[in-house]
């Protein structure tokens, strides 16, 4: 592993322990050269994955770019950070495991939304209105209303 500091590639594992569920290592590393100490996580990959876009364009799955948008939608929210974590692997084993290579930018943002829609609403509706682009309030109530079961009216 090349340490981010100096550039050394002989860096020395000095810990190892699973992380986030027993689903990734955890190893902290030293570098000889600089001194420098840092953490990488080593997690298992199934298959390279492809997103294709509703522009019909093809890129490669990110997980940051995932975990990122999730983290977003779900900033300055009570959840702890090992359920985003292991929210966000699950993610990622379902889309994995589906067994397609090739998965559509709908599938995820689908499978993304339901994950959501279970931990935090607010996260949830804050997820929706980027990926069902919400253009004014409307949208918002619209979307609210749809979660709310209904409510008779007494009279």
């Amino acid at each position: 592993m090349r340490c981010p500091f100096c550039g050394n590639v002989d860096t020395q594992v000095k810990d190892s322990r699973p992380a986030e569920d027993h689903v990734a290592i955890r190893r902290r590393r030293f570098c000889p050269a600089c001194g420098g100490r840092f953490t990488t996580y080593e997690r298992v990959q199934l298959r390279d994955l492809m997103v294709i876009k509703s522009n019909g364009r093809r890129e490669d799955f990110d997980r940051d770019k995932l975990e990122r948008s999730i983290r977003i939608s779900l900033q300055k929210r009570p959840i702890d950070p090992d359920r985003v974590d292991q929210m966000i692997s699950g993610i990622v084993r379902r889309l994995e495991s589906m067994g397609e290579t090739d998965i559509p930018s709908t599938t995820i943002g689908e499978i993304v939304m339901e994950s959501l829609a279970r931990i935090d609403t607010v996260g949830y509706v804050r997820f929706a209105s980027v990926y069902k682009n919400f253009q004014a309030a409307d949208d918002f109530d619209k979307f609210v209303s749809e979660l709310r079961p209904d409510a008779s009216p007494e009279k």
